[in-house]
């Protein structure tokens, strides 16, 4: 196991990197589907050098067993089907609250934990999750009061939390005996299929797109999801779906920001206390897990 100063780093990165994602969502002028897409398809395409380049990755995927492949797609459909909804959430309402709503993985994770792993929590480090769930609320909790909309946004966005949670679950059971590489890119390399399909079922086209939107296609991959998801992906050997979730409620608050300078979407009193919230129940969710 890695140490627990590198992996905490490590985890942290990935969050920063991770609260790009909504910003590059924004800035793509495409369907959510072709969003989800490419995202999928270029992560895959960046990964497949090191796959290939590597004899005991190549020798490890021909070596899978039909479960292995089987959990692997299934991976992919819970990715497809969560980034389809989470981006489509960004056409309803706010990038900071379909972030917050799509980041209370917790309340999934502590329970597929549980039921599937046997994982125990304390009652301090519930207690940090509640407080932190508490801000997530909190920021998101204008747009309940703006209109029917955001309502269907955040909706979108809370569906799309359990399934990447999901996908976290099946990866912290996968990872125990597979390699981080093959593992994420039969994860991304399906999931981009799935979404493959449903963009042609939706007659939405694959290649007119300005300059910008391309480059928030990579900035999606290489940043939000190489540098994100595949070190959460990475992670998953040591660390559980329950802590890594928790760690990403702190994207919020690095996409609150980016989204400040970026978009221009105000930072509220509302947000400022959510953000207090959210970064003093990982503070004592983090030290009483520890503990445990």
């Amino acid at each position: 196991m890695k140490s627990p100063l590198f992996s905490y780093a490590a985890l942290f990165f990935g969050v920063f990197a991770l609260s790009t994602s909504a910003i590059f969502v924004k800035l793509a002028e495409s369907p959510a589907v072709i969003t989800a897409f490419y995202r999928m398809f270029f992560a895959a395409v960046i990964l497949l050098p090191l796959l290939l380049g590597s004899k005991k990755n190549l020798q490890e995927l021909h070596s899978l067993s039909r479960k292995q492949w089987g959990l692997g797609l299934l991976s992919g459909v819970f990715l497809a089907a969560h980034y389809a909804l989470w981006f489509e959430s960004l056409n309803y309402t706010s990038v900071a609250s379909s972030t917050v709503i799509v980041t209370l993985q917790p309340l999934f994770s502590i329970v597929g934990g549980y039921i599937l792993f046997k994982e125990r929590i304390g009652k301090g480090a519930i207690l940090g999750c509640i407080i932190a769930i508490l801000g997530s609320v909190v920021i998101g909790w204008q747009d309940f009061q703006i209109s029917g909309k955001a309502v269907i946004g955040d909706i979108l966005a809370f569906i799309a939390a359990g399934l990447i949670t999901a996908y976290f679950l099946v990866g912290q059971y996968v990872r125990k005996t597979l390699s981080l590489v093959p593992y994420s890119i039969i994860g991304y390399a399906s999931s981009a299929l799935f979404l493959s399909f449903f963009a042609f079922s939706q007659r939405v086209t694959f290649i007119d797109y300005s300059s910008k939107t391309w480059w928030s296609f990579l900035g999606l991959a290489l940043i939000a999801t190489i540098f994100g998801q595949t070190i959460f992906n990475w992670l998953l050997k040591w660390m559980s779906t329950t802590v890594i979730s928790m760690s990403i409620l702190g994207e919020v608050i690095g996409t609150c920001i980016l989204a400040y300078f970026i978009l221009d979407e105000m930072i509220s009193l509302k947000q400022g206390v959510g953000i207090f919230l959210i970064l003093s129940g990982l503070a004592l969710f983090i030290v009483k897990q520890k503990k445990t």
